[in-house]
């Protein structure tokens, strides 16, 4: 069967000595991967629809429980090329292409994840706060892929409280963290030895607000640098602890974080 629809290419490899084995992000069936034939000759028919984050307009064959339909048609429709030429807004927007793929399931439609995808890359490629974007976006990601952080009050009995544990996925009070026998051994770190994160009440009200906002009130969040990078930690960490994978992208951040204001990255 025939399919057509739209979608944005998260990634590719190659497949043989001119084909790719892509995977985009669909509007009408989610996560897909299919295979496309011969894109890496000079002369291909498909262009540069298949470079990275392209958005395009595409059409795939594929039989019933065939496991990688074939692409048979991309045209472009935005190319988001500035966010592939500049380095820092490449490295900061793979790492949202990671988590995607770590969270969704393939064939698993997604409409209005697809819809945010598409506007949070224009907003990280032209806003002048483009942080807005990714954490919009992360925050949604986890909405809509049923793994969000509960921060409005404590999982086992709603009291108000900063200690995230990621094992609940949630706050988790004092006096409850006491009545099942405490923290478990390790600080507050990155690594795999700690299960939580201290937050500040600014952060978890940002948050807050991106969780219950839409979109078109994205405008009047400007939260600090201090907070949007407080914020953005706890989200890396606890997509890495859902998936049960580092995020190799976020890694190398941290490693190689630029302090040059580069319009891409979070605020230093």
């Amino acid at each position: 069967m025939l399919h057509r629809t739209e979608g944005i290419v998260l990634n590719s490899f190659p497949y043989g000595e001119a084909d790719l084995i892509v995977s985009f992000f669909t509007i009408d069936h989610g996560v897909v991967r299919v295979f496309a034939k011969g894109p890496r000759k000079t002369k291909s028919r498909f262009g540069s629809a298949l470079e990275p984050l392209t958005y395009s307009r595409m059409a795939f064959w594929a039989r019933e429980n065939t496991p990688l339909p074939r692409l048979t048609q991309a045209d472009i429709i935005y190319p988001y090329q500035k966010l592939r030429e500049e380095f820092g807004c490449f490295q900061r927007v793979s790492e949202l292409v990671e988590m995607t793929l770590g969270l969704l399931p393939e064939m698993a439609p997604h409409r209005e994840l697809f819809d945010i995808l598409r506007k949070a890359l224009k907003l990280i490629e032209t806003d002048r706060l483009p942080y807005r974007g990714y954490l919009f976006y992360k925050v949604k990601l986890l909405t809509l892929s049923g793994f969000l952080p509960r921060l409005s009050g404590c999982a086992r009995c709603g009291r108000a409280g900063t200690s995230f544990y990621f094992q609940d996925g949630s706050i988790v009070c004092s006096a409850c963290l006491d009545a099942r026998g405490g923290a478990r051994a390790g600080g507050d770190n990155s690594g795999g030895g700690s299960p939580k994160v201290e937050l500040s009440m600014g952060a978890i009200s940002v948050y807050e607000k991106i969780r219950q906002w839409r979109w078109e009130m994205l405008g009047r969040l400007v939260p600090s640098q201090r907070l949007a990078q407080e914020l953005e930690r706890m989200l890396n960490l606890h997509i890495r602890f859902t998936i049960d994978k580092d995020i190799r992208t976020n890694s190398f951040l941290l490693a190689h974080q630029k302090r040059d204001g580069l319009a891409c990255t979070t605020p230093q």
